[in-house]
């Protein structure tokens, strides 16, 4: 089951980071970027936002310091929404519902990292 979530987690980054950023699959993307950071040209920036999103996928299936990743995962997913809902609200998919599923999805991360994966103890 643990397999199966940080698979479909991963999926979530390397889907935002290389159709919706490095390919430019959902411009709007870089409209937000271009907002939050108060740029005129964005697409270079964008386009490593999403490499560094397909590197953050590459290191949650390596499983490499598990739990690190999921803090690092659970800081950026709370702190680009908030920059986000405050900067670019209109711009966002779901407007301010996207604060809704940034916390789903936070919380995913969460309960795939510390609840049930959760090391298990042993009788020594």
């Amino acid at each position: 089951m643990k397999r199966i979530l940080e698979v479909v987690i991963a999926l979530v980054w390397l889907i935002n980071g290389l159709y919706c950023k490095v390919l430019n699959g959902v411009p709007r993307h870089e409209a937000i970027v271009a907002r939050v950071l108060q740029l005129q040209e964005a697409r270079v920036l964008t386009l490593l936002i999403g490499l560094s999103e397909i590197g953050i996928a590459i290191w949650i299936i390596s499983r490499f310091q598990s739990r690190l990743a999921a803090i690092v995962q659970m800081l950026l997913v709370a702190s680009m929404n908030l920059l986000e809902y405050l900067l670019a609200r209109d711009l966002l998919l779901w407007g301010s519902w996207n604060s809704v599923f940034a916390l789903l999805f936070i919380a995913l991360i969460y309960f795939t990292e510390f609840v049930i994966g959760k090391p298990v103890a042993t009788n020594s």
